[in-house]
């Protein structure tokens, strides 16, 4: 019989689904207004880079290092200790936080120049570029410190349970930007006005964070100013941050080092590489990482409860779930990621070469989505056992291994771009591999066969709905693309959605609870 976790799980996972598509919806928006006011040149591809700095730092002590860090102690905290301990546990966690996130601030604006210098020097070669890149960097890095804020209140509020309003909070950077475009940036002089866009960055960014302090107070928790850096409780998570820091966003890393190698091929690569990580990022979310962020508090609390099966059960139910949900939207940005670049971002200053480049790294990149998924599911596995050692190894290992495969394919292919997604993609996969060999070592077998019939299955279902858009695309008729890609993403949906009912995929019944929101029936726990 399926747990009673995993209802819980998947109810959770529906609402985290919910929210994200949301808040993913207004992220494309931003970025399409973003694309068509500055379009894939010089200015733009100094603003991705810069935002990819605070970005990368964001994801390593933000969302990454610190959510993984602590929400296994915070549920600790929470099942074995009482309310008021609990409390200063996180007053204590949030005056230690801020105080190191403002050291790091006020570092990253003093040394912005030297920062840029080892993210991005190609760009050497073009002093105004460069420069700019600098200024950028100096007005987004304040985005740090309350984008990891926010992160900490995310991580208490998912340990409650709470997922809808932390999935929407990514929002707010979008709204500051897009109201910048339309609202400000019309007032501002040519040279200035991407200026104008990194400030709003840091303004979204403490939207972000403030957002949350009402739903905390309505849980019976508030912030206040207590420090005391020696407190148990902070120098465990500290402990843990240690090596999750790296651990825990191998693919930020990649990411970092892809920019890196990106700024000495044509202008528009680090702009492309961004859009088509936007556009991957979006099945990601909804159906990856959402997973993982519920799985974590809840294989936490297992954890501590000493009940080691159910997080086995947990582990299995994510993976099988996420592929069911994440092949079929592999193989869809892979048929139809021209026209979904077309459609979002082709407009005004976005050429069709730009189009061109973006695909050809989308498609790379979506080889590595499940990857990318699943490296955040396995890992958690381990952070609940508050063991961050393990990943942090495998991390820096595909590290490694990403850098290698950049070089190789940047001299000795012309693939551009696409070589530089698909050394991501590969250096994933051999980090999902690994953690999931070790995590079978240190727990016992992992349902192996259930997860074979899903990807089976899925794979089945896939093909059918692949070869149903690439008709629909080509078919004759003078539609416009819009209309051809809503009707083959749709009609194509449908198909792999019914292959799979009639193949009585046993993970229809919890996909179609995360839909609804409502508790699935039990399932049949097949050998």
């Amino acid at each position: 019989m399926q747990k009673p976790n995993h209802h819980r799980l998947a109810r959770s996972a529906g609402i985290f689904t919910g929210a994200t598509m949301l808040s993913r919806l207004l992220g494309y928006a931003r970025d399409t207004v973003v694309a068509n006011f500055f379009g894939a040149g010089a200015a733009a591809d100094a603003f991705y880079v810069a935002f990819r700095i605070s970005n990368l730092l964001r994801r390593l002590l933000g969302e990454g290092a610190l959510s993984v860090s602590f929400i296994p102690v915070f549920s600790e905290y929470l099942e074995k200790h009482g309310k008021e301990e609990t409390q200063r546990f996180l007053n204590i966690m949030f005056t230690t936080l801020t105080v190191v996130l403002l050291v790091i601030t006020v570092l990253g604006v003093v040394f912005a120049k030297q920062i840029t210098m080892f993210t991005a020097m190609g760009f050497e070669r073009t002093p105004e570029r460069f420069a700019l890149t600098v200024t950028l960097t100096r007005y987004m890095f304040p985005f740090i410190l309350f984008i990891c804020l926010a992160a900490l209140l995310t991580g208490v509020l998912n340990s409650f349970g709470s997922f809808f309003l932390p999935a929407m909070a990514p929002a707010c950077l979008s709204v500051a930007e897009v109201a910048y475009i339309y609202m400000i940036a019309a007032f501002v002089s040519p040279n200035n006005q991407i200026i104008g866009l990194a400030i709003s960055v840091t303004l979204g960014g403490f939207s972000q964070f403030f957002i949350h302090i009402p739903a905390l107070l309505e849980k019976g928790y508030n912030l206040k100013w207590d420090w005391k850096p020696k407190h148990e409780g902070v120098r465990r998570v500290g402990k843990l941050m240690v090596p999750a820091t790296i651990g825990t966003a191998a693919d930020q890393i990649n990411a970092f080092v892809d920019t890196i190698c990106a700024s000495f091929l044509a202008i528009g690569s680090n702009t492309a590489l961004y859009y088509s990580n936007r556009v991957m990022q979006l099945p990601l979310a909804l159906f990856g990482i959402a997973l993982s962020q519920v799985a974590l508090p809840s294989m936490s609390a297992s954890v501590a409860r000493g009940n080691i099966g159910e997080v086995k059960e947990t582990l299995n139910f994510a993976l099988r779930l996420t592929l069911f949900m994440i092949v079929p939207a592999t193989v869809g940005l892979i048929v139809l990621g021209h026209p979904i670049v077309q459609v979002l971002f082709q407009h005004g200053r976005f050429s069709a070469h730009a189009t061109a480049i973006t695909n050809q790294a989308l498609m790379y990149f979506s080889v590595g989505l499940f990857a990318y998924a699943a490296v955040k599911i396995l890992a958690g596995g381990f952070y609940a056992f508050q063991n961050t050692k393990i990943p942090v190894r495998i991390a820096i290992s595909c590290v490694c291994i990403n850098v290698v495969l950049n070089v190789v394919f940047i001299k000795f292919t012309s693939m551009g771009v696409g070589g530089l997604a698909l050394a991501t993609a590969t250096a994933s996969w051999v980090n999902a591999v690994t953690l999931f060999l070790l995590l079978r070592k240190r727990l016992g077998l992992l349902g192996g066969r259930r997860i074979g019939r899903t990807l089976l299955k899925s794979l089945t279902g896939s093909a059918l709905m692949a070869v149903f858009c690439h008709l629909v695309m080509h078919a004759g008729g003078t539609r416009q693309v819009y209309f051809r890609l809503s009707a083959a993403i749709a009609g194509g949906s449908m198909l792999y959605l019914a292959t799979a009912y009639l193949l009585r995929m046993e993970e229809w019944t919890p996909f179609w609870a995360m839909l609804s929101r409502q508790h699935p029936v039990e399932e049949v726990d097949a050998a």
